[in-house]
């Protein structure tokens, strides 16, 4: 009996303290890949903006003249009037910018085969190495732009790394291309230590530059990710090395795939330091409570196998006191997996509405509706699906807002906020509706009404709610705006004579996505009662339903009142 058991507390131990390292690795692969999604979206957004700005210089007339013109000697002299702003000062741009690394360090014209056009100075067009200016030369051109990068040796002998972009110039007059124009731009920021641990570096040519590692180091991360693209033949993927005798992940992607540069890859190592000592912890939990377990198996198989004629009765209490322990074990799990189905639900909405790139999709269907050669009902479609992609934005936004909301990050800064201005302008916003000119709008407010609260939620409060009553109103209707004082608190409600709701639907309302019958025609998600609710109660207040039947239906909210003098 001390054998059999002996052996099954082994095997449970062993698969338990197995489970719990395979839990706590599968958490830090999702905050790694987490921190490593955010990096990426950066990075889109950033490389967007390049594309646009230098689509809008390769358009600059002077340039165009002198290319098709065969005047390159005023091409660069032509140039330098149209990219100042670009060439500019860093000093002298807004920070986001800097940031960003939207200013050109250098630029070059290539000809129609690809060949570097020599600027007659360099003062103006950015200085460059005489080894370094063939290497922007492409063996063709091509109708999209290029991406690549370039690796020089600084005065002080530090690795610089540029980023460059190469934009197609094409003929007004034969729409061939007959020239490209090349810029180099500092890349975003390698280095450093972003939140979680994430160092971001850059492969190129075989060696990986990441500023914050010794050369030695990156030499050996080079190599590293050398033998793992000759292995697998991919250009993106993820392997464990060591720095500094650490272990840490390793995950590259080629940043320029299809380029006629070459190939670049960002390279991103996470510290695994964490995780093996979580996983030490749990081991070391584990045997501890495997030992107790083991030497209470020990005694109970000894007292058992003493007493196997003891009376059935000894045996229905021992039972009784197994299933009490077993119950209270199966409610603490139950109340665990509930904590985790509301965690993983926050992040599949999230991360379900973060992935599609809103904002390229936008910028690629603005870029489109300028070209000349469309017809208006095309002109229409693109409009049309220009604005599901602001609506779409609005949906991401609500719901970030109130994943901060359930985890509790949305601190507010209540200070002194005018509900009087604010109403007011809320009024006028929807008086610029086209159907709202049929709706009557009544106000009753005092003067310099103000509330403890912070300017841009308290609008967004008072936005829905006066969103829902145009939107569910009746043609020809009524919407009254109205405040209050109640000792301490501030009363604002807003009612309209919409369609009367239902009462089974009235409990359901403030519910994420409940839409009901009368939301069946009328455009929206589900989303604004309940986000208004939420930051309404983040305020110290709240919002409630106080009416609805046949001729009328009114919100009402609550907030804390501040003397103006506040």
């Amino acid at each position: 009996m001390m054998l059999v058991v002996g052996a099954i507390t082994a095997l449970a131990l062993y698969f338990a303290e197995h489970n719990l390292a395979g839990a706590a690795e599968g958490d830090l692969q999702r905050e790694f890949q987490a921190e490593l999604a955010a990096l990426h979206q950066l990075h889109e957004i950033r490389h967007a903006a390049l594309l646009q700005r230098c689509q809008a210089l390769v358009r600059k007339a002077r340039i165009h003249a002198a290319l098709e013109d065969g005047a390159l000697d005023l091409l660069y002299p032509s140039a330098e009037d149209e990219l100042r702003d670009v060439m500019a000062d860093p000093a002298t741009l807004p920070p986001a910018q800097v940031t960003l690394g939207l200013h050109a360090k250098f630029y070059r014209f290539l000809d129609r085969h690809g060949a570097v056009i020599p600027p007659p100075n360099t003062h103006a067009v950015g200085a460059l190495a005489p080894a370094t200016e063939p290497r922007l030369a492409l063996p063709g051109l091509s109708e999209t732009p290029q991406l690549g990068y370039l690796a020089d040796t600084a005065d002080t002998g530090a690795p610089v790394v540029t980023e460059t972009i190469a934009m197609p110039i094409v003929s007004g007059e034969t729409g061939e291309m007959i020239a490209a124009l090349v810029l180099g731009f500092r890349p975003a920021a390698l280095g450093g230590v972003r939140a979680g641990g994430i160092r971001r570096g850059l492969w190129l040519n075989g060696r990986v530059y990441l500023s914050t590692l010794e050369r030695s180091v990156e030499a050996a991360l080079g190599d590293e990710v050398d033998r793992a693209l000759a292995a697998t033949g991919h250009a993106a993927g993820s392997l464990r090395v060591q720095v500094g005798g650490a272990p840490h992940l390793l995950f590259y992607k080629q940043l320029n795939p299809g380029s006629l540069f070459p190939p670049a890859l960002e390279v991103c190592i996470y510290p695994l330091a964490d995780l093996f000592a979580r996983q030490r912890a749990m081991r070391w939990q584990v045997l501890g409570a495997g030992a107790l377990l083991l030497l209470g198996g020990f005694a109970a198989s000894h007292v058992l196998a003493g007493r196997f004629s003891a009376p059935v009765e000894k045996l229905a209490v021992t039972s009784a006191e197994n299933l009490a322990q077993r119950t209270r074990a199966e409610a603490a799990l139950e109340t665990t997996s509930a904590d985790l189905q509301r965690a993983a639900r926050f992040s599949a909405d999230a991360s379900h509405q973060l992935k599609t790139p809103v904002t390229v999709m936008r910028a690629g269907l603005e870029e489109l509706l300028t070209h000349e050669n469309l017809t208006p009902r095309e002109c229409d479609e693109i409009s049309a699906l220009i604005h599901q992609t602001y609506r779409l934005s609005g949906v991401i936004e609500d719901l970030l807002l109130l994943s901060r909301l359930d985890a509790g990050r949305l601190k507010l800064d209540l200070k002194p906020v005018n509900l009087t201005q604010l109403i007011e302008a809320s009024v006028d916003d929807l008086s610029a509706l086209p159907d709202a000119a049929s709706l009557a709008v009544e106000t009753d407010f005092p003067p310099a009404v103000h509330i403890a609260g912070e300017k841009r939620y308290t609008a967004l409060i008072l936005q829905n709610l006066l969103e829902n009553a145009h939107k569910y109103n009746r043609p020809g209707g009524r919407i009254r705006l109205a405040v209050r004082l109640e000792n301490n608190a501030v009363v604002f409600s807003v009612g309209n004579t919409g369609r009367a709701i239902p009462p089974a639907a009235q409990a359901h309302i403030f519910e994420r996505f409940h839409r009901g019958a009368l939301g069946e025609n009328v455009p929206g998600y589900g989303l604004g009662l309940n986000l208004a609710r939420e930051v309404a109660r983040l305020h110290g207040g709240d919002l409630v339903l106080t009416r609805s039947d046949d001729t009328w239906t009114e919100f009402t909210a609550r907030f804390h009142a501040l003397p103006p003098a506040a």
